[in-house]
């Protein structure tokens, strides 16, 4: 009777042992490489971009090799990250928004610094963008040449036709600098709460509010000139 119970707990064992392996190869590739993506997202912001494909393979609780079978070398897994993080999350509806001067140019700058205040003002998004640039990766560079044009010489456009001011020249680099103070007063309270580890304003909101308004009280006067 004993044998007969240790004989049936063997093989129920085994069956699940088989079942599990079945399941692991059933999955399907796309599903197992987001997760090895969502992974490195969380490693590489915890670690910085130092760290190596072994180190990121054990945390995941896979093989290396599994590892280079969705990315041959890790430059090709920093930029899915890149993609993953940065360029993924933007909406291109934003830059419609922005372009809609039915509404009040303070109105939409506000819109959508907490839309996009809401994509970047966390622990993955801020720390990435620090950690790439002490690292000399080209995140930053490809992320702000991005940001140039989807953004900043927009906003330029928007701010020069809700004055009055011509719009037929395009914007030049010390007018999107202007962009970029707004811009970078913002991500800098991720900076702060993610790097510095110092509190923020409760109400981001109304925080982003406070700097639209102030920056449209000297923008439009430089813009001018």
């Amino acid at each position: 009777m004993v044998e007969e119970h240790v004989y049936h707990w063997i093989n129920n064992a085994e069956v699940m042992r088989m079942t599990k392996t079945l399941e692991k190869r059933r999955r399907d590739p796309r599903d197992r490489e987001a997760e090895i993506v969502r992974a490195a997202i969380s490693f590489f912001a915890e670690h910085g971009f130092d760290g190596s494909t072994r180190e990121l393979a054990t945390s995941i609780g896979v093989t290396q090799p599994l590892l280079y079978r969705y990315f041959p070398n890790k430059e090709a897994l920093l930029d899915r990250v890149y993609e993953e993080v940065f360029v993924n999350p933007w909406n291109k509806a934003w830059e419609e928004e922005l372009k809609d001067r039915s509404v009040p140019i303070d109105q939409r700058l506000y819109r959508f610094y907490c839309q996009y205040s809401r994509v970047i003002l966390n622990y993955e998004w801020v720390r990435l963008f620090m950690f790439a640039g002490l690292k000399g990766l080209d995140f930053n560079a490809r992320y702000l040449r991005f940001l140039r044009k989807a953004a900043f010489d927009l906003v330029v456009k928007e701010i020069r036709a809700a004055h009055g001011i011509d719009t037929n020249n395009e914007p030049t680099d010390q007018d999107a600098e202007l962009v970029w103070g707004l811009h970078a007063s913002i991500f800098y309270l991720g900076v702060r709460k993610f790097i510095y580890g110092m509190p923020i304003p409760e109400d981001v909101e109304a925080d982003v509010a406070l700097r639209v308004q102030a920056f449209l009280r000297g923008a439009p006067a430089i813009l001018s000139r």
